[in-house]
C-alpha cells in the first residue's frame, strides 16, 4: 500500500531517521502507526527460543507496513529493524483510520496489501513445511520473482538478498543454504555470477 506523502504530512505525519539495525517497533508492543518507507529497507522479524532469526518479509522504498495490525486489539507479532539507514513516515492510528474514512478508495488499497501479505504467509507454509532444501529455495525464488517481473525465462532475475537472509527466510541454516544453491547451479535450476544468484 502506498499513500501520496503530501496526504500524509498534510494529516501530520511524522518523519523518523533510524539508523541500520535500529528497531522501528518491537514484537509485543502496542500498534499506534501506519508506516510507510521513503527511502531504505525494513525487514520484519522474530526469533525463537534458541535466537534463530526468521525473517517475516523484507520491504523497500514505497512500502507500508504495519497497517494490518491497526484494526486488531493484537500486539505486534513481530519486529521491524531498519536494513539500512532508513527514512520512514509514520501516521498515527486514528489519522489513519481518519484518512480511510475521508478517502475511501485507499480502502482498496489497504486490502490488497493485507491481502499479499496473507498470499505470502501461505507460500511460506508450503516451503517451511517441506524438509526439502531446494524445494524450500526455489518456491521461495518463484514467490520473488514472481513480485518482481512477469518473465519466466531462466536466469532472469537477480535474487535481492544475501545467503544468510534466503537462510532466515526458508528456515535453513547459511550453510545448508550455500551447498543447496551449489546443487541449485549445477542442476541448472540457478546461476550464480559474482556471488549474485540469477533465477
Amino acid at each position: 500500500m502506498v499513500i501520496e506523502e503530501l496526504i500524509l504530512e498534510s494529516l501530520g505525519a511524522d518523519t523518523e531517521y533510524h539508523a541500520t539495525g535500529s528497531t522501528i517497533f518491537s514484537e509485543g508492543s502496542t500498534p499506534s502507526y501506519y508506516f510507510q518507507i521513503v527511502e531504505g529497507e525494513v525487514k520484519l522479524n522474530n526469533y525463537n527460543e534458541d535466537g534463530k532469526e526468521a525473517i517475516q518479509d523484507i520491504l523497500v522504498k514505497g512500502q507500508s507496513f504495519g497497517e494490518s495490525m491497526l484494526f486488531t486489539d493484537n500486539s505486534y507479532p513481530v519486529n521491524a529493524v531498519a536494513l539500512v539507514c532508513c527514512k520512514i513516515l509514520k501516521l498515527s492510528k486514528k489519522k489513519f483510520l481518519e484518512l480511510l474514512e475521508k478517502h475511501p478508495e485507499n480502502y482498496l488499497d489497504t486490502i490488497k496489501s493485507i491481502s499479499n501479505s496473507m498470499y505470502f504467509r501461505y507460500v511460506m507454509g508450503q516451503y517451511l513445511s517441506s524438509q526439502n532444501p531446494v524445494f524450500k529455495l526455489r518456491t521461495f525464488m518463484d514467490y520473488l520473482k514472481g513480485l518482481q517481473t512477469n518473465s519466466k525465462e531462466p536466469y532472469s532475475f537477480q535474487i535481492p538478498l544475501t545467503r544468510q537472509q534466503m537462510a532466515s527466510f526458508t528456515g535453513l541454516c547459511v550453510e545448508t543454504t550455500i551447498r543447496t544453491l551449489k546443487v541449485m547451479e549445477k542442476n541448472k535450476i540457478v546461476k550464480i555470477k559474482n556471488h549474485k544468484v540469477l533465477y
